[in-house]
């Protein structure tokens, strides 16, 4: 006797399972950069997607040939993130097939979606195809080379290939999986890639010529910044990481211009010196940047953001941010939403009281002199967004030795945090700088 498919599963259930799996990727997508979240936290978020997407690769064949496959032509970065994933996840006969013919017709849009998804899979689920790529089309081998460096698997030929490549999205995902793989690129090649005018392919060769442990790089951030170069958040940041208190005089001429004063005062909260503390005051008058300028602070003396330093309403996540479109948030850039807005005159009589309790020459994080066991808790407990600074100040100062992917989800987070705990890496105290700015 044939039994009729439709009747054995519940296909109406099984829709509902797509569908909430979109929503809630999305929803987990905002986590990461979220203000108001911790990793646990958002952990307890994800284990609501994690359940849909298992639910939908349970459902078998049937289930991926019926609302998987079809959803591969959704517009909807959400979507289709989750429709790849769960087809790759499920191991399932011609569904590899199925992802490989959308790659190689897809949008950027579509290609970002599926990025994301190969991203996120776990390694031994990667499909087959997946190196072939990096003999396609320029945008086939951005992907290949973004989801091979990110599950640390080296490219057939040096990267260096591809470094120099015309196409900046390739030479971007070249960088990138240099310094997950830790392979040294020579500093022609860099400073050539660091010239680009492209930021995100510059940024990539900022991070790759400092492991690669070319000094030298310093300077270059510090000359893109008194040259007032565009998007010079990742520069800003790596002078406020590396420049010790010396990188307060480095970043507030840029403070104290408005189209820049974002993104200084977002990198001063990663200083942890006083002189980065007393800048960040300056602004708790601006509406612009008061709360990120309060949080700032706040992530230096530990100052808790709550009653009565800061009023009743904090701005909306939803109403602000221009997040959530289904693809990972761009992690270097200064977010200034969901924040508590700061009252100010109490704030300023609090440092006023306790001003005396800080030193101008230590560095600190949350009030606490800043050590290497202070700093690796931060991974654990500092909220979503800060957590991507501090992970890529991990790696710059272990060299490259721990790399916590950040835009992972927890469950993978929580592994490479353990084995940090029982097997931390040596990291340097020292500004990372350290004699290169006077």
């Amino acid at each position: 006797m044939h039994l009729r498919t439709d009747i054995i599963l519940n296909w109406g259930r099984y829709e509902e399972h797509l569908d909430e799996a979109a929503f809630q990727w999305g929803q987990w997508e905002r986590t990461l950069t979220a203000s108001d979240q911790l990793l646990l936290e958002a952990a307890e978020a994800e284990e609501q997607l994690l359940a849909r997407l298992d639910a939908l690769v349970l459902g078998g064949e049937r289930v991926a040939i019926r609302l998987l496959e079809p959803a591969l032509a959704s517009d909807e970065p959400e979507r289709l993130s989750t429709a790849v994933f769960t087809l790759l996840g499920g191991d399932w006969s011609k569904s590899a097939d199925a992802v490989l013919t959308l790659v190689e017709n897809a949008t950027p849009t579509a290609l970002e979606a599926v990025r994301r998804a190969l991203e996120v899979l776990e390694p031994q689920t990667l499909p087959a195809w997946l190196p072939s790529l990096l003999d396609k089309a320029p945008p086939l081998q951005a992907l290949a080379l973004s989801a091979m460096g990110t599950h640390l698997i080296a490219p057939p030929a040096p990267l260096a290939r591809w470094v120099t490549a015309k196409e900046t999205s390739v030479a971007t995902a070249a960088l990138q999986a240099a310094t997950r793989l830790r392979t040294r690129i020579e500093w022609p090649l860099l400073k050539q890639a660091i010239s680009s005018h492209e930021p995100q392919t510059r940024d990539a060769a900022l991070i790759a010529a400092l492991l690669s442990g070319h000094t030298e790089t310093w300077r270059i951030c510090r000359d893109m910044v008194v040259a007032r170069h565009p998007g010079q958040t990742l520069p800003l940041l790596l002078l406020s990481l590396g420049a010790g208190p010396s990188g307060s005089t480095l970043l507030s001429p840029l403070a104290d211009e408005p189209q820049s004063r974002a993104d200084a005062v977002w990198a001063l909260g990663f200083n942890g010196y006083v002189t980065a503390a007393e800048t960040c005051l300056k602004y708790l008058d601006d509406d612009n940047v008061a709360p990120l300028a309060a949080e700032a602070f706040s992530a230096i003396t530990g100052l808790v953001l709550a009653k009565p330093f800061v009023e009743d309403k904090a701005e909306s996540e939803d109403e602000a941010s221009d997040e959530g479109n289904g693809t990972a948030p761009t992690i270097h850039r200064p977010p200034g939403t969901g924040l508590p807005r700061p009252s100010t005159d109490d704030i300023r009589g609090w440092w006023a009281k306790n001003q005396k309790q800080f030193n101008p020459a230590v560095r600190y994080l949350r009030g606490q002199p800043w050590t290497p066991a202070a700093f690796l808790q931060g991974l654990w407990a500092e909220p979503m967004r800060r957590r991507h600074v501090l992970a890529l100040e991990a790696t710059l100062r272990s060299q490259g030795a721990f790399q916590l992917q950040t835009q992972a989800f927890t469950r993978r987070q929580f592994i490479g945090l353990t084995s940090l705990r029982e097997a931390p890496p040596t990291l340097t105290s020292r500004p990372l700088a350290e004699g290169l700015f006077s």
